[in-house]
């Protein structure tokens, strides 16, 4: 077994790594960028070099030779699949921990890997290739247009008649020549009500291949899984059987070792299946097969590599319980699922990571992470850690494991409910929301069911009133012994006064009252009555209902602080929060929510309600990232719907336009320069043009 291996990769997905080698006692190798030197990984790892880059193999190579690492792990992404990295690796006398380049290649290219796993036996989905086949002779609709070298669903376009398939075959040649610098197409029959099933295989260097059950990850947004499970709600014993035995020839026919997955696209109304590719290196989604076999596939990677037969056969294989898995983004499911960023002021994961808690037979360790809860957390986060757009937006996974799929669905909500990530925006509720769906809950799943009931599962903009109020309390309240005659309580001779806050959220400014003392007894009032309009008896706290407060309602109010806890109780219901605070912006986190919320001063841009809407005139990034280019200047007149600049981040560009007719009187911003979600791009003068 080696002694020192060397982490070709970052994130969450370097972290796994480096708990495995700790528990077998080998020593871990980190890289990172400049951007990266503080990065969990590079804290958590025995030892860490820098890089100019991560997808540099000459640098990457360099440094595993001068940290006199005997192997390499590359992870996922970047260059996990990468056959020419494989190769560099073996000519420096370094052990790739994952299959030969030769097996990379032919699976890397769709049109091949096709023609080989058919030959061996494996059905496949009809369908037509370049160079051999003109496509745009192509009768069988609806169909799936891919790029042959691509990945992730990039450059795949449905098609459902003729009259449409020009013009997506030349919008997917140009996705597939910008993205993967190949242009080259294949088409196939497109499979309707359509469920993405894959299995995970294992192969060694002495001829054993087996496979380990599959995973159904079939619930995605624009071809990129979100939620996945083991096992399938959907497959049989003997459907995976067949699927399993179909999945062994697919990696046999390329002799392929280490850890791999051949996926499969099924009917869901008649269970056929094809194959549809094979990703040649440990998958995202591994936590919930080895939550349901007890085994380490990083271990088992390992010990594929350096040489050691696989320690069982086929039937040693044994599955047990359910595990569901949640993919933690930095994105706004409320803008269009834009990336966002920022740095992680208050960080808690729930559930726990033991990874090897014995040892099985074989030798192989067994017990794969799982916390006493039920719940596992691989993460790349660190409380304190910068969230940029340089580099892919999933920050973490939650997994669950429970004896049934119910309970796991459960277990899973609980530990979305648990995690708190201030500071950053994440997609928690959308995931909460979905693995609540009762198609979900059911297992009626196939790849698009997200896309149909995404208006359902989506967070609203605007706070909820209480959480407003929780806000306004937390500015309000001061220091106990500070001066009395210096506390915002708003006190008055005869009776206290109305201190106003003015909050400004994603969907605009909120105006808050609050009077008296937070932690003692204050009265809260949101959306007041505009000045010079009488209260009425429907107004006071005697009218108010217990679950929760109401525009221009009075209600009591009290606030508690423990630390980075606040207990907020507003007319008679009590919430519990999670808090944090950067500037003038607060952060509240509660049930996998956060709400970011900032004290609103007079003269800042848009000083009035309603300023962080596009339509006012406004213009904010909708994104972190960096202006890529300037379409206008200050003084220049602009129509509504006008491009005003480009933001790029995590090779996404994204055009921001004027909001309304009118002149342009702000413009803070070049070409090159990085910018916050929600910094102020532009100010338009609303006017005739």
């Amino acid at each position: 077994m080696f002694t020192r291996v060397l982490i070709a990769n970052r994130g969450e997905i370097a972290v796994r790594v480096i708990r495995t080698l700790r528990a077998l006692g080998i020593t871990s190798v980190a890289v990172h960028t400049a951007s990266d030197a503080d990065a969990r990984h590079v804290r958590e790892a025995d030892t860490a070099l820098r890089i100019p880059k991560y997808l540099d193999i000459e640098a990457m190579v360099a440094a595993a030779e001068a940290s006199g690492a005997q192997a390499v792990h590359p992870g996922y992404g970047f260059l996990a699949e990468n056959a020419e990295f494989a190769r560099r690796c073996a000519e420096a006398g370094l052990t790739f921990v994952g299959p030969p380049p030769e097996a990379i290649d032919a699976m890397g290219d769709k049109i091949r890997a096709k023609a080989t796993v058919s030959a061996a036996g494996v059905p496949v989905v009809p369908g037509g290739a370049e160079p051999g086949d003109s496509l745009l002779s192509w009768t069988d609709f609806p169909a799936l247009i891919k790029p042959s070298a691509g990945g992730g669903g990039k450059g795949m376009v449905l098609v459902r008649s003729a009259a449409e398939l020009p013009d997506a075959l030349e919008s997917a040649r140009r996705t597939a020549r910008s993205a993967f610098g190949d242009e080259t197409l294949l088409i196939e029959r497109y499979v309707e009500n359509p469920r993405h099933i894959e299995i995970q295989v294992l192969a060694d260097t002495h001829g054993n291949v087996v496979h380990l059950g599959e995973r159904e990850c079939s619930l995605q947004r624009r071809h990129q899984k979100i939620i996945e499970e083991a096992p399938s709600p959907f497959v049989d014993a003997a459907m995976r059987e067949r699927m399993g035995a179909a999945a062994v020839e697919a990696a046999r026919a390329v002799g392929y070792v280490s850890a791999g997955t051949v996926e499969f696209i099924v009917d869901g109304t008649t269970g056929e299946y094809h194959f549809m590719e094979m990703n040649t290196r440990l998958q995202v989604e591994h936590p919930v097969t080895e939550l349901v076999t007890d085994l380490d596939l990083v271990e088992l990677q390992l010990r594929v590599a350096a040489g050691e037969p696989l320690p069982f056969t086929q039937d040693g294989v044994r599955l047990h319980g359910h595990a569901v898995e949640a993919r933690v983004y930095a994105e706004d499911p409320a803008r269009g699922f834009l990336p966002t960023g920022g740095r992680v002021l208050r960080l808690a994961e729930p559930g726990g990571f033991r990874m090897g808690s014995g040892l099985a037979e074989s030798g192989v360790r067994v017990g794969s992470g799982l916390a006493a809860s039920g719940v596992r957390v691989d993460s790349g986060l660190v409380e304190g850690g910068v969230v940029g757009s340089e580099f892919d937006p999933m920050l973490a996974k939650v997994v669950a494991w429970a004896p049934t799929r119910e309970a796991a669905y459960r277990r899973l909500d609980k530990a979305l409910a648990e995690t708190v990530v201030l500071g950053v925006i994440t997609n928690v509720p959308f995931l909460r929301a979905l693995a609540a769906h009762p198609e979900v809950r059911a297992g009626e799943l196939d790849t698009g069911l997200v896309e149909r009931v995404l208006p359902a599962l989506l967070p609203a903009a605007r706070p909820p009133d209480e959480v407003l109020a929780a806000a306004a309390l937390v500015f309000h309240a001061v220091p106990q012994g500070t001066d009395p005659w210096e506390v915002t309580d708003g006190w008055r001779v005869g009776e206290r006064a109305w201190t106003a806050w003015r909050l400004e959220s994603r969907d605009g400014v909120h105006t808050i009252q609050v009077r008296g003392l937070p932690d003692k007894s204050a009265e809260i009032r949101i959306n007041p009555p505009e000045p010079g309009t009488q209260e009425t008896a429907a107004t006071t706290a005697a009218t108010v209902p217990a679950v929760g407060v109401g525009p221009g309602v009075v209600v009591p109010a009290r606030l508690l602080v423990d630390g980075a806890k606040l207990t907020v109780t507003l007319a008679g219901r009590t919430d519990h929060y999670t808090h944090a605070r950067h500037d003038d912006t607060l952060w509240l986190g509660r049930d996998g929510q956060s709400w970011a919320l900032t004290r609103h001063r007079i003269g800042d841009p848009g000083d009035r309600p309603g300023a962080a809407h596009a339509g006012d005139g406004v213009v904010r990034s909708p994104m972190p990232g960096t202006v890529l280019v300037v379409k206008a200047q200050p003084g220049d007149r602009v129509s509504a719907g006008q491009p005003l600049l480009i933001v790029e981040a995590m090779k996404m560009e994204h055009t921001v336009t004027a909001p309304c007719d009118g002149q342009v009187t702000e413009l803070p911003v070049q070409a090159g320069q990085p910018v916050d979600m929600d910094a102020v791009l532009a100010v338009v003068t609303a006017g005739e043009s």
